[in-house]
């Protein structure tokens, strides 16, 4: 029976020869062992005596070499693979993806000595000890239904993987085969029970090994967070990579409630409380780094859903030079960072980076002599010579209540995680107006419409022009990898959609996908920028209740662009393809 599906296994495990397209070729007009006598690896009386056993045996004369110790597995597989035109692989278990080691029935594959590897864009990889056999291609092909792409390995190195990967327990054995036993560390101030214990509660190793690749494997490929969610036939494990979500793995469905049940026990939850959300946090050490999971239970129809949200420092910069920011967006942030008082808000929507822009801007400007105070919801990095203060608005201290004591503290500078209701906003505009540097943040599609939001909260518009200082919408855009990178010309219709006034004949950039990106044609994430000053001018017209669209038009009248604008001059410079714009900055 299938344990677990893993997806993500990719063909770079294997060997470098690429000679074949097709997955088979005539044979090199040099035999083997002339091959390797010339390269120097073989004398000819060494030859002679492997040919002498060889023929007293019904094997291959590579096994023969290899049994004799004349030569070693990667030497023998990357000759073999040029002689024969294909690709070579030393089989491990991580290689083998347990999804899909039974298409090939076990006896079929004990007779032809063919091990299914993974699948990628509906082709199967075969190691095969025979890859130029056609008669056991065709066949293998019509019992899989699926193209198949053969690579060469060892028959005895097959033989040994197939008794192994026809057992049941295969799938947890396979996805855990490369995890260090010591490259995750659980900090023993965050747990109140022994290890010991919890191998104990899960009933043996195998789910502590799976819960413990899932978070490894999370933090190698840079995931922001971990979903494992309950479903009809399997769990589900997705990571989050540069903002979309990506399917890793699909445990079997009755080792979600052991796999609930050892996160809650890392993080300090209730492991008998299954009908009530549950928050929690652990702290870890994987491969020397401090990492730490914000972790989020919710009960679902099918089980609870676990969601871990990974806080790496490592992979946070909170540097305003850094961000990304053009150069007069840039020059612009630090003015309004300059002055001793006022309001200054960034905006986007979830994910968009608005945290990461405030915990750079209180960076720049904390210092020995100010007193910076943080309101957030949760507290997700801590940072040196800052007052930081959770809250919750379901609990006893909300935004507000934490504010008004804040006031009473002595403040320099007040970051506050959100305004969510009207009562935030006014104890914030009251702050900026007397004498505190506020900064914030807010959901809203752009800048513009921050103004027109907090006055619909109740603030009069009088208060807010004299209290606002800027505004800073944001967006991540995904940055094309830079290993597929290829050049395409956009459709009309991509480009009327826009109202593009550039050159329409100019060729724009985008990622074909690759084993780098997952096939998703993009690595990592960059960030555009709206930033609105709010000048003599611009409070007149909040305070004369102006409509979205005229603190817009007199924002272009001054000559700045728009986030989709500032999108545009990205994909222009390559960096990011124009339907990634579209998606992300494009609005009515």
């Amino acid at each position: 029976m299938n344990l677990i599906s893993v997806p993500h296994l990719h063909e770079h495990s294997l060997g470098t020869n690429k000679s074949s397209t097709r997955g088979f070729a005539l044979p090199a007009p040099v035999p083997l062992g002339e091959n390797l006598v010339q390269a120097g690896l073989l004398t000819g009386s060494d030859l002679q005596e492997a040919l002498q056993q060889h023929s007293s045996k019904n094997c291959q004369l590579g096994e023969t070499l290899l049994e004799m110790g004349f030569v070693d597995e990667d030497t023998l597989l990357l000759f073999l693979g040029q002689q024969l035109g294909v690709q070579s692989v030393r089989l491990r278990s991580g290689l083998v993806d347990p999804s899909v080691v039974r298409c090939i029935p076990r006896a079929k594959a004990e007779a032809f000595s063919a091990l299914a590897l993974f699948c990628v864009g509906g082709r199967l990889t075969v190691a095969m000890a025979e890859p130029s056999n056609l008669r056991q291609l065709d066949e293998l092909e019509r019992v899989t239904r699926k193209p198949i792409r053969p690579v060469l390995a060892m028959r005895s190195a097959i033989d040994r993987m197939l008794a192994h990967c026809y057992e049941e327990n295969f799938a947890v054995d396979a996805i855990t085969a490369d995890l260090d036993q010591n490259s995750i560390e659980i900090q023993s101030d965050s747990v109140d029970v022994s290890l010991a214990d919890v191998e104990s509660f899960t009933d043996g190793s195998p789910i502590i090994n799976l819960v413990n690749y899932i978070i490894v494997h999370a933090i190698r490929q840079k995931a922001s967070d971990i979903h494992i969610e309950a479903g009809q036939q399997s769990s589900l494990v997705r990571y989050r990579v540069d903002g979309h979500l990506r399917e890793i793995l699909r445990p079997r469905r009755e080792f979600h409630p052991a796999m609930i049940s050892r996160i809650k026990v890392l993080a300090k939850m209730d492991i008998s409380e299954h009908r009530m959300p549950q928050d929690g946090r652990v702290h870890l050490t994987v491969d020397g780094r401090e990492i730490d999971l914000r972790i989020s239970t919710l009960p679902t129809i099918l089980g609870e859903k676990i969601v871990m949200r990974v806080l790496d420092r490592k992979n946070v910069t909170f540097y305003l030079d850094r961000l990304g920011m053009p150069e007069a967006a840039l020059n612009k942030t630090k003015n309004l960072l300059k002055r001793p008082h006022g309001l200054i808000l960034t905006t986007g929507p979830t994910g968009s980076g608005k945290t990461t822009t405030l915990y750079s801007a209180v960076e720049l400007i904390k210092s020995i002599r100010r007193n910076v105070v943080t309101v957030e919801d949760p507290v997700e990095y801590q940072l040196d010579l800052i007052n930081q203060v959770q809250v919750s608005n379901t609990k006893t201290m909300k935004f507000s209540d934490a504010l008004r004591s804040i006031l009473r503290q002595d403040p320099d500078v007040i970051m506050v995680g959100e305004i969510r209701d009207a009562e935030t906003a006014a104890i914030a505009i009251q702050a900026a107006l007397t004498g505190h540097l506020v900064l914030s943040t807010l959901h809203t599609n752009d800048s513009f419409s921050a103004i027109t939001r907090l006055l619909d909260m109740g603030i009069e518009p009088f208060k807010l022009a004299a209290g606002l200082l800027g505004v800073i919408a944001q967006r991540l855009v995904r940055t094309i990898c830079p290993s597929c990178k290829t050049n395409y010309y956009p459709t009309p219709e991509q480009l009327d959609a826009i109202r593009y006034r550039g050159d329409r004949r100019r060729q724009f950039t985008r990622g074909q996908g690759c084993r780098e990106c997952y096939d998703t044609g993009f690595r990592g994430r960059t960030g555009i920028y709206e930033v609105f000053a709010i000048d003599r001018e611009v409070r007149e017209l909040i305070s004369s209740n102006a409509t979205v669209e005229a603190l817009r038009s007199y924002h272009c009248q001054q000559g700045f662009g728009s986030l989709l604008e500032e999108g545009i001059l990205l994909a222009e410079a390559g960096r990011t393809s124009l339907e990634e714009v579209i998606e992300v900055a494009y609005s009515d």
